[in-house]
C-alpha cells in the first residue's frame, strides 16, 4: 500500500514511511495467518524495525490494524473519487462516472489483493474493537458513488426513483466481490476484461441490448 512522501516534511515523511512499512507487513501477515496469530513479533520483524518501532507508532496491534483498516479504505475512497471528479472535468454522464469508478476500484483491488480480503472479512464480524470505525470508512467509500447517483437523479439522468443508499452499496459491493472472485479462480482474466463484463452490467447491457 504505498504512498509518496512529502518531499516538504522532513521527519514526519519518515515517520510516515515506517507506518507504510508496518501496514504492509500486518497486512501481509494478517492475511495469510489471521489476526489472533499475527504477533508484534512477527510484525516488526517482517518490516524490518525493532518491536519498540511498532509501539512508538502505534499503541497495540488492534490499534495499528484499525488504521490500517482506515487507511486502506481511505485510498479507495481517493480513488473513487478521483475517477469521479476527472470524469466530470472531460465532460463525461454521471453513467461515466461510475463506469470510471468501477474500474479504479478494480485497479485498487488488482494492487492490493491481501488487504482487500481483509476489509471484505472484516466487514461480516462484529465483535472486532474496530468495527465502528470501520463502519464509518466504509460510508465514506459508499458516499462517494452516493453523490455521483444523487447528482444523476437531480440532473435527470437517473431516476427518481432510484433507491441512492442501497444502489451505491450494491455497486460497491459488486466490485469488490467480483474481484475478489476474479483473483480467486479466473486470474487468466485481463482486468480490462473485468472490467468490460462489469460495466456491460452497469449499462444495462446484459439482456442483449444495445
Amino acid at each position: 500500500m504505498e504512498r509518496k512522501p512529502d518531499p516538504g516534511s522532513g521527519g514526519s515523511s519518515r515517520r510516515e514511511a515506517t507506518r507504510q512499512k508496518l501496514y504492509e507487513a500486518a497486512v501481509t501477515l494478517i492475511a495469510e495467518q489471521g489476526f489472533s496469530a499475527t504477533t508484534v513479533d512477527e510484525i516488526a520483524e517482517r518490516a524490518g524495525v525493532a518491536k519498540g518501532t511498532v509501539y512508538y507508532n502505534f499503541a497495540s496491534k488492534s490499534v495499528l490494524f484499525e488504521e490500517l483498516l482506515r487507511h486502506g479504505v481511505g485510498l479507495l475512497t481517493a480513488s473513487l473519487r478521483q475517477a469521479a471528479e476527472r470524469t466530470a472535468e472531460e465532460g463525461g454522464s454521471r453513467v461515466d462516472a461510475l463506469d470510471a469508478m468501477v474500474r479504479a476500484g478494480l485497479v485498487f483491488i488488482d494492487r492490493y489483493p491481501a488487504f482487500t480480503q481483509l476489509y471484505v472479512a472484516e466487514l461480516w464480524r462484529t465483535n472486532r474493537a474496530w468495527q465502528s470505525t470501520l463502519l464509518v470508512v466504509r460510508q465514506e467509500a459508499v458516499a462517494v458513488v452516493e453523490d455521483v447517483l444523487r447528482a444523476g437523479v437531480a440532473g435527470g439522468e437517473f431516476s427518481e426513483e432510484l433507491d441512492i443508499p442501497l444502489t451505491a452499496a450494491a455497486l460497491v459491493g459488486m466490485v469488490l466481490v467480483a474481484a475478489l472472485d476474479w483473483q480467486a479462480f479466473q486470474p487468466e482474466r485481463s482486468l480490462d476484461d473485468v472490467h468490460a463484463a462489469l460495466s456491460r452490467l452497469l449499462q444495462g447491457r446484459v439482456s442483449g441490448g444495445r
